[in-house]
């Protein structure tokens, strides 16, 4: 047999990780109410299905949208005939308006920079290429989504070089970490070109303030290295303060330009990861070409254009939709939290994203790697909920694990809920003398059932459509 490449036979793609492996779990046995009732839940996918009624309402209102209708037919060839790398320009023209209208209308977006891929991953690769030579390296803080070791590293030869954040400061980016990390990056003769955040931060749900913002920027511009900046969460920020764009940064601090690039996508934010619509917004010339001639190997289909740039043109549809969006997160996140608080599970403070980063430390038999894989193999073997673990985002601290909470209906939460709870009630009568177990499990239970009735008042709560109080953030606009 003649032999094949060493990207194909290689381990580039990372699948081996133990945040791939829980997925396998939750395939080979997914939850479904009444056909797995024992089933696996799935809580390692980011996504955002809380909005989705809002979203099917309008393409009710709206077929001419889409092509596959009577009444977008008239679009349909011209559509479907070849359409070059640029893009359709009202695809464009409502791309960069809505990126503008996620961040407040406190920046604008120019169209002819938006670069089309096929979703964060292309966008990412794409830039890795532009940016960075094979051997040459980029620094991300950690913990970091386990997919960029897939997107910067394995076709483009990139290495990546950890910048090691900590549970002390809320894992906050600090100089002292970024000098750290540059100089280890040099004594292993790498040379930096670049640096990763994301923000809002995924797995953290938290979000940069401006002074680290501009500190970040800082540094980068005295290392003279690019500065790639993830915000495909941006319209997730439920809670104030508002977000900050790298965007708005640039305009407050001196900075050379060329350095700065933002990856966006509409899978978070719309929650539609399944259109792949990626993008590469570059205030570099050059790298905006060279990137617009590469996404000839990931553009997003016309017919996804089309019906993006219909939808994203309807000022009142996506002012709408943003805050709702919103407002359901809130809720579904105060509930979740709220929730795992009542049986002795914290996490940590956030504001944003489709996740919350849970801190089971306390449940480690001791602080390594391997109690925590232990006690994730727990999860996801015994509790049946795929969990991420911390190490598979390369967090540096054993007991983290990353939970996403809007992907699934009020039904599926409950009764992910409630094997949290059971697992929790057996976990504390290992920890309490036997004469005390019995009160202890009543205790817990009473406790639990008196503050949801406190919490909940009427059936309705769990619904994101619900009347709870609004969020900080969305009351404030309103």
């Amino acid at each position: 047999m003649a032999a094949i490449s060493k990207i194909a036979t290689g381990n580039g793609h990372g699948e081996n990780s133990p945040y791939f492996d829980g997925w396998k779990a939750y395939e080979a046995n997914p939850f479904h109410p009444i056909d797995r009732p024992d089933g696996v839940i799935q809580m390692g996918l980011a996504e955002n299905q809380l909005s989705f009624d809002f979203i099917e309402k309008w393409l009710m209102d709206h077929p001419e949208a889409s092509l596959c209708t009577a009444e977008g037919l008239d679009k349909f060839k011209e559509t479907a005939l070849f359409q070059d790398y640029h893009g359709l320009p009202e695809f464009r023209q409502a791309v960069a308006k809505f990126m503008g209208k996620v961040r407040g209308d406190r920046v604008k977006f120019d169209p002819n920079r938006i670069v089309m891929s096929g979703g964060a991953t292309g966008a990412h690769e794409m830039l890795a290429f532009c940016l960075a030579d094979p051997g040459e390296a980029f620094l991300v803080p950690t913990p970091y989504y386990p997919g960029f070791d897939r997107d910067l590293r394995w076709r483009t030869g990139v290495e990546l070089v950890l910048v090691v954040c900590e549970s002390a400061n809320d894992f906050m980016i600090t100089i002292d970490a970024l000098e750290a990390a540059y100089e280890k990056a040099q004594e292993a003769n790498l040379r930096v070109k670049g640096l990763l955040i994301t923000n809002p931060s995924n797995p953290l749900g938290t979000f940069m303030d401006k002074e680290t913002l501009k500190n970040i920027v800082r540094f980068i511009n005295q290392k003279n290295i690019h500065l790639i900046s993830d915000e495909i969460y941006a319209a997730t920020v439920f809670m104030e303060p508002e977000f900050v764009s790298m965007s708005e940064i640039i305009e407050q601090v001196e900075c050379n330009r060329d350095l700065i690039h933002i990856v966006y996508s509409l899978s978070k934010d719309m929650g539609f990861p399944g259109f792949r619509v990626g993008i590469v917004y570059s205030y570099n010339d050059t790298v905006t070409n060279c990137a617009r001639k590469m996404s000839s190997f990931g553009l997003v289909s016309s017919q996804t254009q089309h019906l993006i740039a219909s939808m994203l043109s309807d000022d009142e549809f996506v002012d709408n939709f943003v805050s709702d969006s919103k407002e359901r997160l809130f809720k579904r996140h105060k509930y979740f939290t709220w929730s795992l608080a009542q049986v002795g599970i914290g996490s940590l403070k956030s504001n944003a994203g489709l996740f919350i980063w849970m801190d089971l430390r306390k449940l480690l038999k001791e602080k390594t790697l391997e109690a925590e894989m232990e006690l994730w193999r727990v999860i996801i073997n015994d509790v049946k909920l795929n969990v991420s673990p911390g190490s598979s985002f390369h967090c540096n601290e054993p007991g983290w694990f990353r939970v996403c909470f809007a992907n699934m209906d009020d039904n599926t939460m409950e009764v992910a809920l409630s094997r949290i709870r059971n697992f929790m009630v057996k976990k504390k009568e290992t920890m309490v003398p036997p004469r005390n177990k019995l009160w202890r499990r009543t205790s817990l239970k009473l406790s639990l059932s008196r503050r949801m009735d406190d919490f909940v008042m009427s059936p309705s709560i769990l619904s994101p459509q619900s009347p709870l109080p609004q969020s900080p953030l969305v009351r404030a606009r309103t």
